[in-house]
């Protein structure tokens, strides 16, 4: 069992930068690959990006070169540090965990997700 705290979320104009938080409970939180994903109002929730147990990273190409994901496993914790925010970036950001060895985009393979946290960004 892991649960997942989210943190970070905010306000904040075009251009500018937030780095959000994911604290995890449990010892085995190392052995999961960890995911970031958002929800705009309406719409699905769309995969952002992950980090494998060993640190492999993926991006999708809306956010690569601007968000960035780090995890420190003797922390229980996992970044998500966005840079270069755009007014389309707004969205309810989750973060979810799934036993696997490398990163998955598909929302319905995690198992424990995060309760969210709102990012807003105005032009």
């Amino acid at each position: 069992q892991v649960q997942l705290v989210e943190s970070g979320g905010g306000l904040v104009q075009a251009g500018g930068s937030l780095r959000l938080s994911c604290a995890a409970s449990g010892r085995t939180f190392s052995s999961y690959t960890m995911g970031w994903f958002r929800q705009a109002p309406g719409k699905e929730r769309d995969f952002v990006g992950g980090i494998s147990r060993t640190g492999g990273v993926y991006y999708v190409d809306s956010v690569k070169g601007r968000f960035t994901i780090s995890r420190d496993n003797t922390k229980n914790t996992v970044w998500l540090q966005m840079n270069s925010l755009k007014p389309e970036d707004t969205a309810v950001y989750y973060c979810a965990a799934v036993s696997s060895w490398g990163v998955i985009p598909d929302p319905s393979k995690y198992n424990y997700w995060g309760q969210g946290t709102q990012v807003t960004v105005s032009s």
